[in-house]
């Protein structure tokens, strides 16, 4: 059966880097700037509203950035920092759980260890909802402050080598930031993982191939360094792997330290999602390329943009141009996903696919394979 969903308010949400369109972006990116250059003219847009930050798995970084970036803006903050605190011990659903919160809230930031629990919520949502990273799936917030990130240091979002090394398997910073990056012109990648990790094959098949986008997937880092403008390296992240020998074996796979920086250019920049374990060695910290400490600070900025657009967008009941999550034909209740991560493997939730051009289906939520 297929269907149609839509939604009567027209919400905008943020699920995906691709949920905004380029020129939505960087005016994103210009409100950011212009929030860190005048943070004094911004200081009481947000009165009179409350955003939740519903963490179901911990965080440091990205809870503290949503909630500094609301009360800078003269807003409230309610939520909660771990599952094991909400009714979610009790066994309530994502769907229930965000209709209460959009009895409280003006607008709402969720993270959650399973892959696709954002979209559920905004299915249900009467606010708008921002994915604050969904299990191994997607991080578009942090891949905002990715971009600012990039964009302040090279002066382009355009014609750039970028090294993605690490776990490029689970990590989903890699996928957003792939995702983000594709649509802007020169870009070409190079994917640094051993095979375990590599890049799932969606994100393959569906970005980079569909797109004629250039690549190459190789597992030396010292080889990479010389070509590239920017070294994205990401962590090897134990609550994602099933077993612990697995972790143990790849967990120190990639390590940067000052002889590996020595082989980069000198105008090549290092950034890190954060948190890092030993995959950057704290002697790079003080290198001027390592540029890890500005994105987190860049984080607050882009978030307190993204609250403040959201909504006023809310405010207005603006139609969206583009959320490819309510504007598309899905396939439903017709096969299953195949992920074990997915939030179809563990809520009451219809089984949503999309069906691409080459007739492949893949789950609304993850993005997996149909089976």
């Amino acid at each position: 059966m297929l269907i149609r969903i839509e939604k009567e308010n027209q919400m905008r949400h943020l699920l995906n880097p691709l949920d905004f369109s380029v020129e939505e972006i960087d005016q994103l990116l210009d409100l950011a700037s212009d929030i860190e250059a005048n943070p004094a003219k911004y200081g009481h847009v947000c009165d009179g509203k409350k955003i939740a930050t519903l963490f179901y798995e911990p965080s440091t970084r990205t809870r503290l950035s949503f909630e500094a970036a609301m009360l800078n803006l003269g807003g409230r903050v309610l939520g909660f920092a771990s599952a094991d605190s909400s009714s979610a011990s009790k066994g309530e659903s994502v769907a229930d759980t965000i209709r209460v919160i959009s009895c409280f809230a003006d607008i709402c930031a969720m993270r959650h260890p399973k892959e696709g629990a954002p979209m559920v919520a905004s299915l249900h949502s009467s606010i708008p909802v921002i994915n604050a990273g969904d299990g191994g799936h997607q991080h578009p917030t942090q891949t905002l402050t990715d971009l600012m990130t990039i964009r302040s240091l090279k002066g382009r979002l355009n014609n750039l080598t970028v090294g993605l090394c690490g776990d490029l398997k689970f990590g989903r910073t890699v996928h957003s930031l792939i995702n983000a990056l594709s649509r802007y012109t020169g870009i070409r990648f190079v994917l640094i993982s051993p095979p375990e990790l590599r890049v799932p094959d969606y994100i393959i098949e569906d970005t980079l191939n569909a797109k004629g986008i250039e690549y190459k997937e190789v597992e030396n880092l010292d080889e990479a360094m010389p070509e590239l403008d920017i070294l994205y390296m990401t962590r090897v992240q134990r609550e994602r792997f099933f077993n612990e020998e697995d972790y143990i074996r790849m967990k120190d796979c990639y390590i940067l330290d000052k002889k590996k920086m020595e082989l980069a250019r000198d105008d090549m920049f290092v950034l890190h999602p954060l948190p890092r374990v030993n995959e950057i060695s704290v002697e790079v910290d003080n290198d001027p390329r390592a540029a890890y400490f500005r994105q987190v600070e860049n984080g607050k900025f882009v978030r307190m943009a993204l609250i403040y657009t959201l909504l006023r967008w809310a405010d207005e009941n603006r139609p969206f141009a583009r959320t490819p999550v309510f504007g598309e034909e899905y396939v439903v209740n017709e096969m299953t996903c195949s992920n074990p991560r997915c939030i179809s493997a563990t809520e009451d939730v219809d089984q949503l696919f999309r069906r691409a051009a080459d007739g492949v289906c893949r789950c609304a939520y993850c993005e997996a394979k149909a089976r």
